[in-house]
């Protein structure tokens, strides 16, 4: 069993500063951002991003792991708080306004259900694949969706609300109009 050394001090600055540098760069640019922008921002080198996030979907990814964990418990929540359709087309609604909100959101949960699972092994997409899951799965129990619909086939769905959103300039009192279209059309 390999054992996993806590990060020096230095490195946790340094991890903490690129985190804070990648939400504004991405914030301002888009999932596209120049990665040397961002060392440039947290004071690093390009090689101390690199050891900290070898990839640019790994960078995307820890940066807004904060905001896909709040909307994966937002879920929750919903389902606590509402009946089961309606927490279903209230979190597609924050979901969908989130993706357009913030820059490189909507990438994040392209990636997350582009192979039909294989990358939601990423730590986003399985927060919010389950999320997902654990709606669409009381919708159907209480006979409010669709049987053959699953997690995976929402959360393309919600993609392409967002998109479609973003087609009539960003405007999120269209996302309402889509999900309700989507779920008119996923009803049992």
């Amino acid at each position: 069993m390999t054992q996993v050394r806590p990060m020096r001090a230095d490195a946790r600055r340094n991890y903490e500063r690129l985190l804070t540098a990648a939400a504004e760069a991405f914030g301002e640019h888009g999932e596209g951002a120049s990665l040397d922008d961002i060392a440039k921002r947290a004071g690093v080198g390009s090689g101390t991003l690199y050891r900290h996030f070898p990839t640019r979907r790994a960078l995307l990814e820890a940066a807004y792991l904060d905001r896909i964990e709040a909307l994966a418990a937002r879920a929750d929540v919903l389902r606590a708080e509402l009946p089961a359709g309606e927490a279903l087309v209230a979190w597609l609604d924050e979901l969908c306004v989130g993706t357009i909100e913030v820059r490189g959101m909507k990438s994040l949960l392209g990636s997350a259900v582009t192979d039909g699972g294989g990358a939601a092994a990423t730590a986003c997409g399985t927060r919010m694949t389950g999320a997902a899951a654990r709606l669409v799965d009381a919708a159907q129990r209480t006979g409010v969706l669709r049987g053959d619909v699953d997690a995976v086939d929402v959360l393309r769905l919600a993609h392409g609300v967002a998109t479609a959103s973003e087609l009539g300039q960003g405007d999120v009192t269209l996302i309402r109009r889509y999900v309700g279209l989507l779920m008119e059309g996923l009803r049992a």
